[in-house]
């Protein structure tokens, strides 16, 4: 008699055959699963996450739509989070570990076997407990949409979005894969065909989620966080219950979180120059330039007219907006 881990693989290989799916950027495909396009190597750790991840009310979320910015927003509020722990800037964990690897992705938690050992893990983490996740919020677990647990959310221009994306895909994909042309890509792009896309519906679902609850969801966006650093690390202190208090501003607390975080420094750290993370993604490439409106380098005339219509289109009414020139 099969097992019931093996009833439930068969089900969910039967379920995963049965959706329409279309050619991946980076991996082989890419399955419409609960209206998003997820990737093929991910399906198996979003329905063991949804099915089986229990909140805590001080867990602490970072989620995000690729390539937004996730990388930086994590040590941001790693550090913000843990500032009592690592006072020290000398022995800090963001020194010798990637953000990443500080704060798991969800569905890379539960990817695999010995399920009752990861829950077994998650339970004895030390809290406040840290996640990473690109799900779209509809398909969140709901122990997290219930719960009483925080969400940062950060999303960036979608032009900067999308070249930062092409040229990362192309860098990680598989050798069997062809290189995806930057027009072939955005008109996928455009019609929401990316992982974890289409990105207008997964920005508007945590846009929308941080209006009705404002105290569950803090939606930020990677151009303001960049052009006042200071204000945002306060206002997500804030958000997280752990605001700074005057003592610790006086004594250059938030400028030295800030620092440690920066592009600059994180990307020219050891840690981050060599090794892989994740489903074997090489830490050099999480970092290229961190600059805004460097889509301007790519983009034709025609181009910059698609994008700017497709996001007309889907961004209206939302009183979600971007600024589309550098």
């Amino acid at each position: 008699m099969a097992s019931p881990e093996g009833l439930q693989a068969y089900e969910e290989e039967k379920q995963l055959l049965s959706l329409p799916k279309e050619k991946g950027w980076a991996s082989r495909h890419l399955y419409l699963f609960q209206h998003f396009w997820c990737p093929s190597t991910h399906i198996e750790g979003v329905i063991k996450f949804q099915n089986h991840f229990q909140a805590k009310d001080s867990d602490v979320i970072v989620a995000s739509f690729p390539k937004s910015g996730t990388t930086w927003l994590k040590a941001l509020t790693f550090a913000i989070l843990n500032r009592q722990r690592f006072s020290s800037s000398h022995n800090h964990p963001l020194l010798t570990s990637n953000s990443h690897e500080l704060f798991p992705f969800l569905d890379f938690i539960f990817h695999g076997d010995n399920i009752h050992d990861k829950l077994s893990d998650l339970s004895n983490m030390t809290e406040p407990r840290v996640f990473g996740t690109h799900i779209p919020f509809p398909s969140l677990s709901n122990s997290v949409k219930e719960s009483n647990c925080k969400i940062v959310y950060i999303c960036r221009n979608p032009f900067d979005t999308f070249v930062s994306s092409w040229t990362f895909f192309n860098k990680i994909k598989s050798d069997s894969l062809n290189d995806v042309t930057i027009e072939e890509a955005l008109e996928n792009y455009c019609k929401g065909i990316i992982g974890f896309g289409p990105i207008w519906e997964h920005m508007l679902g945590y846009w929308k989620e941080s209006i009705a609850k404002p105290n569950k969801v803090l939606f930020l966006k990677y151009e303001e966080l960049k052009e006042n650093v200071n204000f945002y690390v306060r206002r997500v202190a804030e958000f997280l219950d752990c605001p700074f208090t005057e003592e610790e501003e006086s004594n250059g607390v938030i400028e030295n979180i800030i620092k440690l975080c920066s592009f600059e420094k994180m990307k020219n750290l050891e840690v981050n120059k060599c090794g892989i993370v994740g489903r074997n993604i090489e830490k050099k490439y999480l970092f290229r330039k961190g600059e805004i409106g460097d889509w301007v380098n790519y983009f034709s005339p025609a181009m910059i007219e698609k994008l700017s219509k497709t996001m007309e289109e889907k961004l209206s009414g939302s009183c979600l907006s971007f600024k589309t020139c550098s």
